[in-house]
């Protein structure tokens, strides 16, 4: 199904990026586009729709050409020159490409800051990448890979934004320590039970160069984690 969505998208995203290719013809009454009835309304409204979403993944340019020759051949039933797998490993690339650049500034800033804090006092890196300060040293035992754990959090991008505080909600978050990012099951299994450690999580160990909620895409992730128990919070 998924599949079938992208390519679907692709042919009314491209159509509606195919007349914003057009040279610019100054309109009289005789030449407007006139939306005549409900077809034309609605089929309008769809490529706005479409090319919007394309748009704000980064598919900022199109070959005008290329694409009124691919709605052409479906239309009239030729044979296109890719087949659906094609089609749609096409799309995803390009639009993979079009997030890494939106990301870039991100990831740049990132790697800057972690570059400065890995120095500081107190704060210490892993193989991986990941670092943390130990605020609170818990003297329980350390999760594994295969518990479930109870956790108060705060969570920041290096600016200081907040984007999520579990105790403004009152209620602590109970999770498998393998089923969340990778930044936090590393940290988790190094922090006894009633620990509050201070992670700073490069992009590769939290959500890459995708945009996730109010987390822009490329972020270095600043958490605050207090390890309350093993098992859940229920």
């Amino acid at each position: 199904m998924k599949k079938v969505f992208l390519g679907g998208l692709l042919l009314i995203s491209v159509a509606a990026f195919s007349q914003a290719k057009k040279p610019a013809v100054k309109k009289t009454a005789a030449s407007a586009t006139v939306l005549k009835n409900l077809t034309d309304s609605a089929s309008y409204a769809i490529g706005v729709s479409v090319a919007n979403f394309y748009k704000q993944q980064g598919m900022a340019s199109l070959n005008a050409a290329m694409v009124s020759k691919a709605i052409t051949d479906m239309m009239d039933k030729k044979t296109p020159l890719m087949n659906e797998n094609d089609c749609n490993n096409v799309i995803m690339k390009y639009m993979n490409q079009g997030q890494q650049a939106k990301a870039k500034p991100n990831v740049e800033a990132g790697e800057k800051f972690l570059a400065d804090n890995k120095s500081k006092p107190g704060v210490k890196t892993t193989p991986s990448g990941l670092q943390y300060e130990v605020i609170t040293e818990g003297t329980g035992p350390k999760p594994t890979l295969s518990d479930t754990v109870t956790v108060n959090y705060i969570g920041t991008l290096i600016n200081g934004t907040e984007f999520d505080n579990s105790y403004k909600r009152g209620q602590p978050i109970s999770f498998p320590v393998g089923g969340v990012i990778k930044g936090w099951t590393e940290a988790l299994q190094l922090m006894p039970v009633g620990s509050k450690y201070k992670l700073y999580i490069p992009q590769e160990l939290a959500y890459g160069t995708n945009d996730v909620g109010n987390i822009p895409a490329g972020s270095v992730l600043v958490f605050e984690v207090e390890l309350l128990k093993l098992g859940s919070s229920k």
